[in-house]
C-alpha cells in the first residue's frame, strides 16, 4: 500500500516558508528568464510583508555565478549547494522550525533541482506548492515546466500575487 501524502492544503504565514532555488547569472539564457525572476521577486517581496521566511540557495557559485540582482535577495545569505535539491543544505532551518507545513517553491533546472528539492520536501511530510510561473529549465519544454506536479505537489501557474504597483514602496 503507498504511504498517505499530507492533502494540500492553504498557505498560511505562520506555516510557510519561501524557497529560491539557483536563479544565478550563468542562467540568464533560459528561456523566460526575467519573467521567471520577475514572478519570484514578488514572492520574495508578498513574504517578505507577510513576515514568510525565505531560503536562498545557489548551484555551485564559483561556476555559475551569484544569485541575479534583479530577485530583490538582499538580506538573504545564499546558501552554496553541489547538488540537485536544496533539502540538504537547509535542513538545519527546516528542522528548527516544527511548525512548517508548507513549502513554496521557486527556481531554475525544473527537471533536476526543482523535482528532487519537492520530493525530498514531501519525503519530510511537508506540503509543496511549486510556483510554475516562477520555475524553468535550460531545456525547456512545455512539460519541463512542472513535472513535480505528478509527485503529489501543487503546481500552480495562475496564482494571484500582487503587482508592483499594489505593493507598498
Amino acid at each position: 500500500m503507498a504511504a498517505v501524502r499530507p492533502g494540500l492544503g492553504r498557505v498560511l504565514p505562520g506555516s510557510s516558508i519561501l524557497f529560491l532555488c539557483d536563479m544565478q547569472e550563468k542562467f540568464r539564457h533560459i528561456a523566460y528568464f526575467p519573467q521567471i525572476v520577475s514572478v519570484a521577486a514578488r514572492m520574495l517581496k508578498v513574504a517578505r510583508l507577510l513576515e514568510v521566511p525565505a531560503v536562498l540557495t545557489e548551484q555551485y557559485p564559483q561556476g555559475l555565478g551569484p544569485t541575479v540582482p534583479e530577485l530583490g535577495a538582499e538580506g538573504l545569505q545564499p546558501l552554496p549547494k553541489t547538488c540537485f535539491s536544496m533539502v540538504p543544505v537547509v535542513r538545519q532551518e527546516l528542522d528548527t522550525r516544527p511548525q512548517l507545513r508548507s513549502v513554496l517553491l521557486c527556481g531554475i533546472e525544473t527537471q533536476a533541482c526543482i523535482l528532487n528539492t519537492t520530493l525530498d520536501l514531501l519525503d519530510r511530510g511537508l506540503q509543496v506548492h511549486v510556483v510554475v510561473d516562477a520555475c524553468s529549465s535550460r531545456r525547456f519544454r512545455r512539460s519541463s515546466r512542472s513535472p513535480p506536479r505528478t509527485a503529489g505537489c501543487s503546481a500552480s501557474s495562475k496564482a494571484r500575487t500582487p503587482s508592483s504597483a499594489e505593493l507598498p514602496p
